[in-house]
């Protein structure tokens, strides 16, 4: 089997939630798949208690009811082993960076437990397929692999099928150029982490996008300020902080803004 170059342990998984807002939903069930240096690899899933009801038509698609979660421990209870399980590894998923990561660090900052990910790399293969194949998991899987993705929506079946679409992707196309969807060149595709990173996670700022980085600069990518500087913004509009602050804006979109605003008072 093809292998991925890594300098660190690469954790590829996938959540199982209540919901998709990454504000009010919680998790149900995380599965990882952790692949070493050398190539081992180590598979762990565990159900989550959310501490609040599963929507039935949620249930509905991943199969996890209330009573299945009702004995199991909740996030809070697990948030220290789990980071100390994460500490010192990269992380990888498909659409990890448009909802499993900025979910994943909710969950987290929620416990009070330290999660860094400003010191990890990320690599999310749903971007990559998107700039190279422009498709869902399954039809990745099937691409890639030739395999048809059995048990959709189970958390181990979609983090197995993710990793095994990650490892496709780097095998297919290392050594071609991605572009943007202006033909400018974002990479050129290697089997090395700290490109895999770059080219998928460059542009935000904070994980659920509410910023990103537009020729160098942080600038809003939602409502009245969309495309503005963050920074010119918080300078002629203060009342805009605090009303994002007091918004049903993700915790990590909080923190990054206040790291911003602090970043400008400090110069």
């Amino acid at each position: 089997m093809f292998k991925l170059n890594l300098k660190n342990p690469l954790v590829v998984f996938d959540l199982e939630t209540t919901g998709t807002n990454i504000s009010q939903d919680r998790i149900v069930e995380m599965a990882m798949v952790k692949v070493m240096p050398d190539g081992s690899v180590e598979e762990k899933c565990r159900k989550i208690n959310p501490t609040i009801p599963i929507p039935h038509e949620t249930s509905l698609i991943h199969g996890i009811y209330d009573e299945d979660v009702k004995d199991e421990p909740t996030f809070a209870q697990v948030a220290k082993s789990l980071a100390k399980y994460l500490e010192g590894c990269d992380l990888a998923g498909f659409n990890v960076l448009g909802f499993d990561v900025p979910m994943l660090v909710e969950e987290f900052l929620r416990a009070n437990v330290d999660f860094d990910t400003e010191q990890r790399k990320i690599v999310d293969a749903q971007k990559i397929f998107h700039l190279m194949e422009k498709r869902n998991l399954s039809a990745a899987l099937k691409f890639y692999t030739g395999k048809e993705l059995e048990n959709a929506h189970s958390a181990l079946a979609d983090t197995q099928a993710t990793y095994e679409v990650l490892l496709g992707q780097i095998e297919k196309y290392e050594g071609q150029d991605a572009f943007d969807t202006l033909g400018k060149k974002l990479a050129t595709i290697e089997n090395d982490m700290n490109v895999l990173h770059d080219l998928t996670t460059s542009s935000r700022v904070d994980f659920a996008g509410r910023m990103i980085y537009k020729d160098g600069k942080e600038v809003f990518n939602f409502g009245k300020h969309r495309g503005k500087s963050v920074t010119e913004v918080l300078q002629k509009e203060p009342s805009f902080y605090d009303w994002m602050m007091k918004g049903d804006f993700p915790l990590d979109t909080k923190r990054k803004l206040t790291k911003i605003k602090l970043r400008r008072f400090n110069q």
